[in-house]
């Protein structure tokens, strides 16, 4: 299994945490352990079989209540001025928040690296319009917190976490 491997199945346990985190009010620190204790490695289901990069998913587990304020600003800043981020489908509230977090926090993985692999999670969890959807809030998102990475000038309104 290659680096990007594990990183794109710590994505995607990382959403599933982020989820039931949201759904049983759970704390990041149970959520990390009742995944790498528990679930890594034996949920072929759910997409979590196999090698995972269990660092990187306790960082993005961690990362997005720590940042939780900045991400939901954010990315309320890119949705309709009709949608509320309250109105989004939970599991798509999980996989904003966690791209969120790596646009705003995890300067390490390019913007463009973000989009494609949250749009594939959306596609492990959608049939219809949501992947399109996650990817243009995603593109919007990242367009304001990493306009350099484009070739823009960041956004003269854009507050800088």
């Amino acid at each position: 299994m290659t680096d990007r491997q594990g990183r794109s199945t710590a994505r995607l346990a990382a959403v599933q945490a982020l989820y039931q985190m949201e759904l049983t009010g759970t704390g990041a620190d149970e959520a990390v352990f009742e995944f790498t204790e528990h679930r890594f490695g034996r949920e072929a289901e759910t997409g979590t079989a196999g090698e995972v990069d269990a660092e990187f998913f306790a960082r993005l587990v961690r990362g997005v209540p720590e940042h939780q304020e900045e991400i939901d600003a954010g990315v309320t800043g890119v949705l309709s001025a009709d949608w509320r981020l309250g109105r989004i489908d939970s599991i798509l509230r999980a996989i904003l928040r966690a791209a969120g977090y790596e646009l705003i926090a995890a300067k390490d993985v390019p913007a463009k690296v973000v989009i494609d692999e949250y749009v594939d999670v959306a596609h492990a969890f959608f049939t219809g319009d949501e992947p399109s959807f996650v990817n243009a809030a995603l593109d919007r998102l990242a367009r304001r917190k990493r306009a350099t990475e484009f070739g823009e000038a960041p956004p003269d309104d854009e507050l800088q976490f």
